[in-house]
């Protein structure tokens, strides 16, 4: 069915000339359109729906704080979800991290991390400390300042007169770039290094930050760091003056297996961005969590973020996220993503890993992806004009499996993956139900 039942629509959809069936239900797992369709959430839409569909504790939860306040702007006022939630995270976050900044998204989230890091300088007295480092093909989302900071060149391409300079270096992705016979380790060590390169090329003195995503998401498909790679990052950091920052927006809030995406390198940020799944889709919220010496360094200089939204901690938003967090941690849902993260990866294994256009299967929890590739030995990618990426949505998308492919894996042209993201509460039955829709997409968009 389409938007209108045959009569035009007046939404500005994201793509002009396809009209998406309307969604009507979701069940767990599950979205159902409006003919009784099922479509398996394999990807939670974008990593958002870690709790699934129809979740009745936090339906219930935002119901009754509409019913006490649903909005109050925070020019005026705090509110008791946002305090509460801000305290939980805090109990659960990296070490140092002390204040939470409530916002309506990640990319919000992100901007907002550029822009406190730069006032943290100038209030420390380092005006001249304005550049961001981040890394080629990452992605911090799509305003102005997060666009440029991400390395999504597709995305940013149309744009780029608009944005701000922004220096990237490689990713740490090894399958692309470890050198043979190279260990992990000395690969994730060398790849930090072209950090404090690139700081020395600009100047230490100039340098405000570095930007990176824990677990790399949209862009490159679920790829994790090298062992060792951000323990040497915070070092650089460190020697420099330069804050980390650290976007967990896709990965984080149990998405790996771990509440804060960076538990498992061991990382302390100074800044660290979450969103999608501290909403799980049930309200708009994300948050930029800072250290008390950023928080302390504007309360000791101006007193003031010289930033906001109209709808930063709005209450609703944030009673939605107090009950989503809750709910990750007593339901022991975080522990369970990291088990079926590791059923997930297995089966993937099992039916894509001798596969000869499979060439990594790779992700951490239930955050995984798999590059396609036109040989597996020689790891040389797929045609790009063969848009298998697409293809591969559009086949999974008929056999009732919702996935999140992408192209431009390698360099923004070439290179094709796709990224699985399913709820928290799959059962085994489901992610067997999983790969098989998948086995199909695949095995069409190849065709």
């Amino acid at each position: 069915m389409s938007p209108r039942d045959g009569h035009d629509s007046h939404v500005f959809p994201r793509h002009t000339r396809s009209e998406p069936p309307v969604a009507v239900g979701g069940e767990g797992c599950w979205l159902i359109d409006a003919d009784g369709k099922r479509y398996l959430d394999g990807s939670g839409g974008a990593a958002v729906s870690c709790l699934g569909h129809g979740d009745r504790e936090v339906i219930e939860a935002i119901k009754a704080q509409i019913d006490r306040l649903a909005f109050a702007h925070t020019g005026f006022f705090t509110s008791e979800p946002a305090e509460a939630l801000a305290d939980l995270l805090v109990a659960n976050a990296p070490e140092g991290i002390e204040r939470v900044y409530f916002v309506s998204g990640g990319s919000e989230a992100t901007e907002a991390a550029i822009k406190l890091a730069r006032q943290y300088h100038l209030e420390k007295g380092a005006p001249e400390r304005a550049r961001l480092i981040a890394r080629k093909q990452s992605y911090h989302g799509n305003t102005l300042g997060a666009l440029a900071a991400g390395g999504n060149e597709w995305r940013r391409r149309q744009f780029a007169p608009l944005l701000i300079e922004v220096s990237h270096i490689d990713p740490c992705f090894e399958y692309r770039y470890r050198a043979e016979g190279e260990s992990l380790e000395d690969y994730g060590i060398r790849a930090a290094n072209a950090l404090e390169a690139e700081i020395l090329a600009l100047g230490p003195e100039t340098v405000m930050a570095f930007m990176a995503e824990p677990v790399v998401g949209a862009t490159l498909g679920a790829v994790p760091p090298a062992p060792g790679y951000f323990r040497r990052i915070r070092e650089i950091c460190d020697k420099y003056g330069v804050l980390l920052i650290l976007d967990e927006v896709m990965c984080g809030m149990g998405r790996t297996g771990t509440l804060f995406a960076c538990e498992q390198d061991r990382v302390r940020p100074d800044i660290v961005c979450i969103a999608k799944g501290l909403g799980a889709g049930y309200q708009p919220i994300g948050a930029m969590l800072c250290s008390g010496e950023i928080y302390d360094a504007v309360r000791g200089g101006s007193g003031f973020f010289q930033h906001g939204h109209t709808y930063i901690g709005h209450p609703t938003a944030t009673a939605a996220g107090l009950a989503v967090v809750n709910a990750l941690l007593d339901r022991g849902l975080v522990d369970r993503c990291a088990e079926m993260g590791e059923k997930l990866d297995a089966a993937l294994i099992d039916e894509f890993g001798q596969d000869p256009h499979v060439g990594d299967i790779r992700g951490r929890g239930l955050f995984r992806g798999i590059e396609l590739v036109a040989d597996r030995e020689t790891k040389a990618p797929l045609d790009p004009s063969r848009g298998v990426a697409a293809r591969v949505k559009k086949a999974a998308f008929e056999a009732g499996l919702i996935c999140y492919p992408m192209s431009g894996t390698i360099d923004g042209r070439q290179g094709d993956h796709v990224l699985l993201a399913p709820p928290f509460i799959i059962s085994d039955s489901e992610i067997g139900e999983l790969v098989s829709r998948l086995r199909t997409a695949v095995d069409a968009g190849l065709a």
